[in-house]
Order: C-alpha cells, then sequence, then structure tokens
C-alpha cells in the first residue's frame, strides 16, 4: 500500500485481505494521508533580488480553492511581511514540511485597526526590537572638549561633545518609509529580512494582505500589508481612490462618476508651503475628519507597524505634493499629534512607492524638523519605525550632523568646539537622536581623559558624496506656518 505522509507517497506493504476483489493482496493501493494546512512550514520556491531561485521556510496563513486549484498564503520567516504572497502548490516542497503542534489557544486581544498611532498613554506598552545597542556616555554636565583625529593620524578637523545627563543606553527602532540612503553609511533595506519586531501574535486576518491592487490617479499600486477597508471592497481586483479627496469606489464607473462631482484639485486644508512644484498642506484631523481617515487607510497598506484608529481629532496631517497641470498630486505625508508629552514631532510617516528612491523621505523629515525650528522645541519620531523609516531618519540625521561639524571653523588656531544640546538646538534633533547617531557613525572616542569626534576620511567623503546627489531642500524662506497653542483650545 502507498501512503501520502506530509504530501509525499510512502509505499508500505498491503496487509493480508486488504486488496480489492480481483487484485493479490501482496499488491499496493494508495490512499492520502496528511495535506498542507493553515499553521505549516515548509520551503517555499521565491526569486529574490538577483533574479534567483531560492527557497526559503515559509509558513502557510491560509488556503482557498479557486476553480478546483488549491492556492497557499505564505509568510516566510525572517522575512519583511510585504513579502508575503499567494503561491501554487508546486511551489512547495513537500518533502520538508513541518506540521503545526497542537497548542491550547488563548485568547488574544486586537485593538481596532484604524488611523492613529500608539501612544504609552494611551495603550499597553508594546515590545520594541532593540536595534542597535549604543554604548553609554557618561553623564556629565560640563562641556568637553573634543578633538575630530581622521583614522590616518593627521588632525581634520575638532568639535567638542557634551554628553547628556542620563540616558538610555539602547537606541530603539523607530518608524518612517522611503528608503533615502544614499550617503553611504546606513545599508539599503534588506529585502530578504526583516528589521521590524516580531507580529507574530496579530490576527490571522491582519496578517494577510486584504487589497490586491489600488488605482490611485495615474498609478496603480500594490500593497504591502492588511488595511481594514471595508470587507466587501477586498474582493475586487482593483480599489479605486480618487487621488485629490482619496475616497476609494468598487469600479472605474463609479470613479468616472466621482470625479465629476469632486471639486478638490489638492488636499484640503492650508498650503503652508510651495517651492517649485513641491507643496505641503496642513490638515486638520477633526477638520478634515473624511479625508484624514481616508488617508490613513492608504497610508496603512504600506505600514505595518503602526495601530490605527478612525478618531483623527487629535492628529495634524502634513500632505506633499506634486504639482501639474492637472492639480496637486499626493506623494507622502506625515502625521503628528497635536499635543506630544514625549516631544514627537512626527507619529507616522509615509511616501508612497511610486515616489521612493527620490529623496522625498529626506525632504519629508527635513520638513517636520522645520516646523519644529520654528515652534522652538526639538523633537523626535514615535517609535518603533518601520525598517525603511529607521534608515530614512539614521540617514538624515547622519548628514545633517555631519553637515554642522565639517563647517565648523577653529578660532586662534585652536581646535573648535560644540557640544551636544548646541547641535540639538540647532538641528531641533532631539538630544539622544543627537548622541546615538554620533554612536551608530563610531564618532565618538576616549582621548587623554576627553571625549572626543573623529571624523574618518571615508565618513567625510562619503558625507560630501551624499549632499551631490541630495538635490531636493526644504528652503525655510518659502515657509508660512504659524503654530497653534493646542493646550488653550479645549478639544482641539
Amino acid at each position: 500500500m502507498a501512503e501520502v505522509v506530509s504530501g509525499v507517497w510512502r509505499v508500505v506493504p498491503a496487509r493480508v485481505g486488504a486488496g480489492f476483489p480481483g487484485v493479490p493482496a501482496n499488491r499496493f493501493a494508495f490512499r492520502p494521508q496528511g495535506e498542507v494546512t493553515e499553521g505549516c512550514r515548509l520551503p517555499v520556491l521565491r526569486r529574490n533580488q538577483d533574479n534567483e531561485d531560492e527557497w526559503p521556510l515559509a509558513e502557510i496563513l491560509s488556503v482557498k480553492d479557486i476553480s478546483g486549484r488549491k492556492l497557499f498564503y505564505v509568510h516566510y520567516i525572517d522575512f519583511n511581511k510585504r513579502l508575503d504572497e499567494w503561491v501554487t502548490h508546486d511551489r512547495l516542497d513537500l518533502k520538508k514540511i513541518q506540521f503545526p503542534k497542537k497548542e491550547a489557544k488563548t485568547p488574544t486581544k486586537n485593538g481596532l485597526p484604524g488611523s492613529r498611532p500608539g501612544s504609552p498613554e494611551r495603550e499597553v506598552k508594546r515590545k520594541v526590537e532593540v536595534v542597535s545597542p549604543a554604548t553609554p556616555v557618561p553623564a556629565s554636565t560640563e562641556t568637553t572638549q573634543a578633538s575630530v583625529f581622521p583614522q590616518n593620524g593627521s588632525a581634520r578637523r575638532a568639535v567638542a561633545a557634551q554628553p547628556g545627563r542620563k540616558r538610555k543606553s539602547n537606541c530603539l527602532g523607530t518608524d518612517e518609509d522611503s528608503q533615502d540612503s544614499s550617503d553611504g553609511i546606513p545599508s539599503a533595506p534588506r529585502m530578504t529580512g526583516s528589521l521590524v519586531s516580531d507580529r507574530s501574535h496579530d490576527d490571522i486576518i491582519t496578517r494577510m494582505k486584504n487589497i490586491e491592487c489600488i488605482e490611485l490617479g495615474r498609478h496603480r499600486l500594490k500593497p504591502w500589508y492588511f488595511s481594514p477597508y471595508p470587507q466587501e471592497l477586498t474582493t475586487l481586483p482593483v480599489l479605486y481612490l480618487c487621488e485629490f479627496c482619496l475616497k476609494y469606489v468598487k469600479s472605474l464607473k463609479c470613479l468616472q462618476r466621482h470625479l465629476t462631482k469632486c471639486d478638490l484639485r489638492h488636499p484640503p486644508g492650508n498650503e503652508i508651503y510651495r517651492k517649485g512644484t513641491i507643496s505641503f498642506f496642513e490638515i486638520d484631523g477633526r477638520k478634515n475628519k473624511s479625508y484624514s481617515q481616508n488617508l490613513c487607510l492608504l497610508a496603512k497598506c504600506f505600514l505595518d507597524h503602526k495601530t490605527l484608529y478612525y478618531d483623527t481629532d487629535p492628529f495634524l496631517f502634513y500632505v506633499m505634493t506634486e504639482y501639474d497641470c492637472k492639480g496637486f498630486h499626493i506623494v507622502g505625508y506625515f502625521s503628528k499629534e497635536k499635543e506630544s508629552t514625549e516631544d514627537y514631532n512626527v507619529a507616522c510617516i509615509l511616501t508612497l512607492p511610486p515616489y521612493q528612491r527620490r529623496g522625498y523621505g529626506k525632504l519629508l523629515i527635513e520638513f517636520s524638523y522645520e516646523l519644529s525650528k520654528v515652534e522652538g522645541k526639538t523633537g523626535t519620531p514615535e517609535k518603533p519605525l518601520s525598517d525603511l523609516g529607521l534608515l530614512s531618519y539614521r540617514s538624515y540625521w547622519s548628514q545633517t550632523i555631519l553637515e554642522i561639524l565639517m563647517n565648523l571653523k577653529s578660532e586662534n588656531g585652536e581646535r573648535p568646539q560644540i557640544t551636544i544640546n548646541e547641535i540639538s538646538e540647532i538641528t531641533s534633533i532631539k538630544k539622544e537622536d543627537v548622541i546615538s547617531t554620533l554612536q551608530y557613525l563610531n564618532l565618538i572616542n576616549y582621548y587623554k581623559g576627553q571625549y572626543i569626534l573623529t571624523l574618518s576620511e571615508d565618513i567625510v567623503d562619503g558625507h560630501e558624496r551624499a549632499m551631490l546627489k541630495r538635490i531636493l531642500r526644504i528652503d525655510s524662506k518659502c515657509l508660512h506656518f504659524t503654530p497653534k497653542d493646542w493646550s488653550k483650545r479645549g478639544k482641539w
């Protein structure tokens, strides 16, 4: 007899008298035993970035049958969830299948996925992956002189560092999207792994992409993650969005009908910045609730690490657009709390996929810090950042801080000096982020009783090349922004 064990045929002797009429008992019969089900793990064929076939281990999250053809939704273990996909049976390696162990099910809580990032004040603290352990800088309130010695032994620059009084010894992961890492310091995000924290505790539904394709203006976007659009729209091959008001409809005909009535040609709200074809609009989450909720639904397709709620009242949204003869087309956005006790100047930040790797991510980050400068505050992004967001922020912080250090001039032939607090005040980057960036770049060294910043030739050359490529910059003269004191406005 032949059995199917884990999807593989196995030949075993038939029992006496187990044969069919007219068939000798020592012949072989076939019967299936076991099949690929949800929770199974096995190697799955996929094509990597080098266009080569590989067989990473994957978990089966769902199985569906379409016209007698089985499809399997797989999550590649230790890979980013944006790579999850539906695969056919022929891409499964059934010889190495691992069946799930039966465990007692424990009830899990799932918040409503909507539009609002988690905050320690509003929800239970969640685990955050420690991305880059940092060596603690000794607490000090005095300004210590820091010289900058290149690795070749000759002094290149000299600055003074002033570490903060007390700080955490670890740099935590954080959130954004665009992958601008042209300065050569942070490496590009690996599509073969994930830097975000483990989400295995999530509901199985929210772990699966539910939208096949989104048409937004002249672009068709393939979502990366789950987004809580109405369930009746998740079965459609394409979800159509108005690119100006972001309303979602089920068909092209419905969209065309909507466009004849929609009089928006730019995001609702105040235009607070314009230079060339780039504009920024400030949208109040309370005054423009429908637009804000639709923006959050769209953003959730590309952000996996934020919890969304439908209450957008406490948030401001800053939408970056590109202008042409047809109107102002959305490029990306960031949101921020009207009042933040943790000094967050960004809650969620996203550059839409068609505009990534073009410098818009850093432009969004730079704009958020320009607003902080006008407000007279230092700011930091809300944690945790996505893997792409972490790279973008590290790159921006590195370029901004190195730009200041390299422009320092010595006085009376002495080494130039600067404190951590002064860097923070100039850039509006929070002191903890300044210190963690200097440690990430490995610039802080201890020499003859002092902490010095050492700029190697490689760091300097890499920074100079990166700045030549960074064409898009925020011009503070084009910003027309008056900060509001939300603490005196009651319910916003």
